[in-house]
């Protein structure tokens, strides 16, 4: 018998597991409560940019090996894949978590495993099977034990490269039980070629935290070292460049910020759970939360030496090659900018999208139009996402515009 699936939420993350289950010959049914999404799904269309993702998603729906609805079946497995925001406190919001589990409570029958892949705080995966339990208390036996299976399965993936590292990377199987752990082992080794390693469910969700809470505090390094930078006159890719010849030393790349629902996200779950014991992790996201704000004042002061009121803007997704906006420091950049009396119009080029996030579309002084319209009509010119048409910009346009290059890419060509 086929390992019968279900995935709640499918999202950049959801859909993609989905999808590689099903291709692994699984039964996969997909949940999401926007029916667009469904509709999109169930005709083989990926309602987000991922490379080459889409032909395998139309090769498992043209199997019948995936189907999406806006609820639940019944399945031995439900994979919940659902977003996890902060609230202003940055303390985790895991109402979708609870809402998810909701919609299969009446479904469970014994034997069934529950998997939280939505990252959480610690302790979230324990919560949420007691809250289960209370929902469903006949699913204890005779002598109290739970006969539903409750594991955190951290996504490790990152937008761009599903296809690579959905399947190559090494998988985190945290278990509230070992039966649980090791049932759910052998459920993710249908697709996964790396180790999948066994632990407990709290220690499966600080080592998510931890992966991204450790690029979050390198990257704030580099951040706050090219304000350091441009305080002292210092070209900080040179400076870069030269401090990596050390062997033991890898600076990565500054850039206007830190976005995405990961790095961006993730360190806070760690400080709302442990307070001032996370000061290391609070500060560096601190620095990468105030990069944005020095980009703007790098903009606004290049607008007020050059006597002009208006700029072009390249890239305004989290990263490069993406359409996804989530917590993207481009963004934040943007609106300051729109706020400020010395910018009368901004044009932004992003190939990757046809509108502009809905903070900025209302927006009369915003404008998003192509590469060869921005660079015509701005003698200023800030690159904020390093996507792949950016390196192919004609030199003239570099030598001739006032340039503000915040990921180095004109800078290393």
């Amino acid at each position: 018998m086929p390992y019968r699936v279900c995935v709640l939420g499918l999202g950049y993350i959801g859909l993609p597991t989905a999808a590689f289950f099903a291709n692994a010959g699984a039964e996969v049914v997909g949940v999401d409560i926007k029916k667009e999404t469904v509709d999109a799904v169930n005709a083989g269309k990926v309602p987000f940019v991922e490379p080459g993702f889409e032909d395998l998603l139309k090769e498992v729906v043209s199997a019948g090996q995936l189907k999406a609805c806006v609820s639940p079946h019944e399945s031995e497995y439900y994979i919940i894949a659902v977003p996890t925001p902060f609230y202003e406190d940055h303390s985790i919001d895991t109402s979708y978590i609870y809402g998810a589990a909701d919609s299969i409570s009446s479904l469970l029958k014994r034997g069934d495993l529950v998997v939280l892949e939505s990252t959480s705080s610690p302790g979230t995966t324990e919560r949420l099977e007691k809250y289960v339990q209370a929902l469903r208390p006949d699913l204890f036996d005779d002598e109290g034990q739970y006969e539903v299976g409750f594991v955190h399965a951290p996504e490790r993936v990152i937008p761009g490269e599903i296809m690579v590292e959905m399947a190559g990377n090494d998988r985190i199987i945290g278990g509230t039980t070992t039966w649980a752990a090791r049932r759910a082992s052998d459920l993710y080794r249908l697709f996964s070629k790396g180790e999948v390693v066994a632990t407990d469910a709290t220690t499966a969700e600080l080592a998510k935290l931890a992966e991204n809470s450790f690029r979050d505090v390198n990257i704030a390094f580099a951040n706050e070292l090219s304000m350091i930078c441009d305080d002292l006159g210092v070209n900080i890719w040179e400076l870069i460049r030269l401090a990596n010849h050390h062997p033991r030393v890898n600076i990565l790349s500054p850039g206007p910020g830190v976005g995405g629902h990961c790095i961006a996200v993730d360190p806070w779950f760690i400080v709302s759970s442990v307070g001032e014991k996370a000061k290391l992790i609070e500060t560096a996201r601190n620095v990468n939360d105030s990069k944005p704000q020095f980009v703007a004042d790098k903009v606004l002061n290049a607008l007020s030496e050059a006597g002009s009121s208006r700029i072009a803007v390249l890239g305004l997704t989290f990263k490069a090659n993406v359409d996804d906006f989530r917590e993207s420091p481009a963004v934040k950049v943007v609106e300051v900018l729109s706020e400020s009396e010395a910018v009368d119009h901004i044009d932004v080029v992003e190939p990757n999208v046809v509108q502009l996030p809905s903070s900025l579309r209302k927006k009369e002084s915003i404008e998003l139009v192509s590469l060869s319209e921005a660079l015509e009509a701005n003698e200023i010119i800030v690159l904020l996402v390093e996507h792949d048409e950016f390196y192919s910009i004609p030199r003239k346009y570099i030598e001739t515009r006032s340039v503000l290059d915040f990921k180095g890419v004109w800078e290393k060509a």
